[in-house]
C-alpha cells in the first residue's frame, strides 16, 4: 500500500476514533447531568435521609488527605445536624494509600460522631460498586451522598441506577490547588462513560457479600 494511502487511512481512522470518545463523552455528560438535575446540594440545603453515604479516597499515614477530610467534614455536619441518622462509609479497606475505612470511622469519630452509629463497607472499591453493594448488601433505599463536584453528580446517578431514592451533597475541597480540581475534572470526563457502560451492562459489584442488617440495627437503636 503506498505510503500516502496508509498515511491517510490512519488520518481518517484516528479521526474517527477521536470524535467517537468525543461523541461517548458528551454523551455520557449528558446522561450524568439528567439524572442528577436537582439532586446535588450544599449541606446547608440538603434533605433528610436515613443514611449518609461518604466515598473514600486516598488517605496518609492513615488519616484523610484533604479531600476525603473534606468529604467526612460534610457528613459529620449532616450527622451533627440531624439530616442523617447513620454514616456509611464506603471505600477501599485495603487501598496502596491504606485502610481507607478505618481512617474515615476514625475522623469521623474526631469530629463528634459517635462510633455506633458509623458502619464500613471496605469492598466499595469505585463508585458503582458503593452505589451497588449499598443497595444489596446493605439494603440502604433512600441516602445523601458527599462528594466533591464533578464526582457528586456522577455518584448520584450511579446511586439511582442501583435503586436508591439519592441526593447528592457536596464535599468541601480544603486546600485544593487548581492543579487538583484540574485533574479530577479531567478524571471524571474519563470516568462517565465508563459509569453509563455500567450502568448498560449492570454488571455485578467486584466484591459480593451476604446481605447484612448493620444499618438497620443502627437506625433501629436510634
Amino acid at each position: 500500500m503506498p505510503v500516502r494511502r496508509t498515511a491517510r487511512l490512519l488520518l481518517i481512522t484516528g479521526g474517527t476514533v477521536v470524535a467517537a470518545g468525543a461523541v461517548a463523552a458528551v454523551g455520557s455528560m449528558a446522561v450524568v447531568a439528567g439524572a442528577a438535575s436537582g439532586r446535588v446540594h450544599e449541606v446547608e440545603d440538603a434533605p433528610e435521609a436515613p443514611v449518609v453515604i461518604v466515598l473514600g479516597a486516598k488517605v496518609r499515614d492513615g488519616a484523610p488527605m484533604s479531600i476525603l477530610a473534606g468529604r467526612l467534614d460534610v457528613g459529620a455536619e449532616l450527622v451533627r445536624s440531624g439530616k442523617a441518622r447513620a454514616v456509611l462509609v464506603s471505600g477501599d479497606a485495603n487501598g496502596t494509600s491504606g485502610d481507607e475505612i478505618a481512617a474515615m470511622t476514625d475522623y469521623l469519630v474526631e469530629q463528634g460522631v459517635d462510633r455506633d452509629l458509623i458502619v464500613g463497607d471496605g469492598f466499595g472499591l469505585d463508585t458503582y460498586d458503593t452505589c451497588v453493594r449499598a443497595a444489596q448488601t446493605f439494603g440502604v433505599t433512600r441516602a445523601l451522598i458527599v462528594s466533591q463536584e464533578p464526582h457528586v453528580s456522577r455518584a448520584v446517578a450511579l446511586c439511582e441506577h442501583a435503586g436508591i431514592d439519592a441526593h447528592g451533597v457536596r464535599g468541601y475541597c480544603h486546600d485544593c490547588r487548581s492543579i487538583t480540581v484540574a485533574r479530577n475534572t479531567a478524571r471524571e470526563w474519563l470516568a462517565r462513560p465508563k459509569a453509563v457502560l455500567d450502568m448498560l451492562s449492570n454488571r455485578p459489584p467486584k466484591v459480593e457479600t451476604a446481605p447484612t442488617d448493620a444499618l438497620d440495627r443502627v437506625l433501629a437503636a436510634d
